[in-house]
């Protein structure tokens, strides 16, 4: 296991000196974010931001992400050029960073969301929080200014327009576009040595009209089984898995057969609330030693299905100084990032490093 930590790159105001003091911390997930949504990466580029991240100390070990245009989701006209595109990016990590794990999204026009993003917890810190009620109320804020991590932000005449287009898709669609994708990039994958993690839909069920498919352990399974390669993988999510109280319960089920195909691992806590008719859950973000993800059991089974690849704590709370400071991305603070790594790190070694029984003989 490579413990790594989220990088926005340059930009970022959380440094790479910085992460690089983090025990226990040798990667780090960052994407070229300089790149515009549709363009394809070159291997100087992928090359460049490796050496800066090289230089502080620290390895790149995942991308996250390379944007999957809603063409592709669509199966719409050009959607082949898309997957052309996505599939250069892809070999151009290979030529730069050998080895590295590409994740990916399969989300309709939204990635994560959340309707509270400074959700003031008991302790004083801020964390976020999605309210299933609150969902259509903060809409428009969220189109016009989008999320941290969102390729892409959409005006409200460009979101109707989408939404048409997937209303109109038939039931399975997005199944259909995800295999026909991976049929056409997994082969450059492959070549190339990189492994692609599809990350789980963040919340687990539809928001804002728009179908979401892969909420579920067993959804994942499925996506193993779409294309017959190495490189066709999963990112294990625990905390958008988890926010479904059903699916944070059989999280280490979901591991133990997910096995191999889990090619990176995001590992974060949630507190659950009310439970709504349509199956959408509220919840906020916690500590990574809070919440209702068992991630001592969650940790353990990685280790028993010998999981070897790059995990980071996901988003943490804002705490101490980040909390009133408007530099803080939300989700994406240093310090409670780095206690969540520290944690992480110890239920590895707990159950990676056991001392033999006769050790403790006198």
């Amino acid at each position: 296991m490579t413990l790594a930590l989220r990088w926005y790159g340059p930009d970022d105001p959380v440094s790479l000196a910085a992460i690089r003091q983090i025990p226990g911390v040798e990667g780090v997930v960052t994407a070229l974010h300089d790149v515009p949504a549709g363009e394809a990466w070159t291997a100087d580029d992928v090359r460049q931001r490796r050496e800066e991240i090289e230089a502080a100390g620290l390895r790149w070990v995942a991308v996250e992400s390379i944007p999957t245009p809603e063409r592709l989701k669509l199966g719409a006209d050009g959607w082949q050029a898309d997957a052309d595109v996505f599939a250069r990016s892809v070999e151009a990590v290979g030529a730069a960073l050998p080895g590295a794990v590409v994740c990916y999204n399969w989300m309709p026009v939204f990635d994560w969301a959340r309707t509270d993003l400074a959700h003031r917890r008991p302790d004083g810190s801020t964390a976020l929080a999605y309210r299933h009620a609150d969902l259509g109320r903060i809409e428009d804020a969220l189109v016009e200014g989008g999320l941290p991590g969102w390729a892409v932000a959409y005006t409200g005449a460009e979101l109707a327009e989408l939404r048409a287009a997937y209303a109109a898709l038939p039931d399975g669609a997005l199944w259909d576009t995800l295999g026909a994708f991976l049929e056409a990039v997994c082969p450059a994958a492959e070549a190339a040595g990189v492994g692609l993690a599809v990350h789980p839909d963040d919340p687990p069920w539809p928001v804002f009209g728009l179908p979401r498919i892969l909420t579920s352990g067993d959804a994942l399974r499925r996506v193993t089984s779409l294309v017959e390669s190495p490189a066709n993988g999963v990112c294990l999510c625990s905390g958008s898995l988890g926010a479904n109280p059903d699916e944070a319960a059989r999280l280490p089920e979901t591991v133990r057969q997910l096995g191999e195909r889990i090619h990176f691992v995001h590992l974060r806590n949630v507190a659950h609330g009310a439970t709504h008719a349509d199956g959408a859950t509220d919840f906020e973000e916690t500590a990574h030693a809070d919440g209702a993800v068992d991630l001592a059991a969650v940790v353990a089974a990685l280790a028993d299905v010998g999981f070897d690849g790059p995990l980071r704590p996901d988003h943490g709370r804002a705490i101490w100084s980040e909390t009133d400071d408007a530099a803080t991305r939300p989700g994406y603070g240093l310090y409670d990032r780095a206690l969540g790594a520290a944690y992480l790190r110890g239920l590895w070694d707990a159950v990676t490093r056991r001392a033999p029984a006769s050790f403790f003989v006198a």
